[in-house]
């Protein structure tokens, strides 16, 4: 499913394309490329639910916290998020490209994810898919894509 998702993201969102695309034709589309109808339904399904994820009035986590709060995380988002995916939230949240609520929609969007194996890179696509479907974030987007192609450009000298 992650192959789909980050496909559909470099296609359609990171290259500015038209991004009203009918869901039937996107999955004619997905299937041509080579992935199976039952991933498509779910990354479509996922996708779905990350633009549900900005009705406030549906996602109980939306607050406003203190700013001192610390996450705790659950035993099952523990086994999903390793030390290292944890670390880098925290980061994230500490250089200010995450709030608490982008935080809790990325960690919604992982724990939504039918995988077996996860890591940070898969988890700094999650945070750029959520950073560009959250109204207002705009700048951490461009911080988060400055952290993730800016690396790799290689050291200045």
């Amino acid at each position: 499913m992650m192959d789909i998702l980050m496909y559909l993201f470099e296609t359609y969102i990171h290259s500015d394309v038209e991004l009203l695309v009918d869901q039937d034709e996107l999955s004619d589309e997905l299937l041509r490329a080579g992935f199976h109808q039952d991933d498509i339904y779910k990354a479509l399904t996922w996708l779905e639910k990350l633009a549900a994820l900005q009705d406030t009035e549906n996602t109980p986590y939306m607050n406003n916290s203190a700013v001192t709060s610390i996450r705790v995380y659950t035993a099952q988002e523990m086994t999903r998020l390793d030390i290292t995916c944890r670390g880098f939230l925290t980061y994230l949240e500490q250089i200010h490209v995450l709030s608490g609520d982008t935080r809790e929609m990325v960690i919604d969007r992982v724990m939504e994810l039918e995988t077996s194996e996860f890591a940070l890179d898969d988890l700094k696509w999650i945070i750029l898919m959520v950073l560009f479907n959250a109204p207002g974030n705009e700048s951490a987007y461009s911080q988060m894509e400055e952290l993730l192609y800016g690396a790799e450009d290689g050291y200045i000298h």
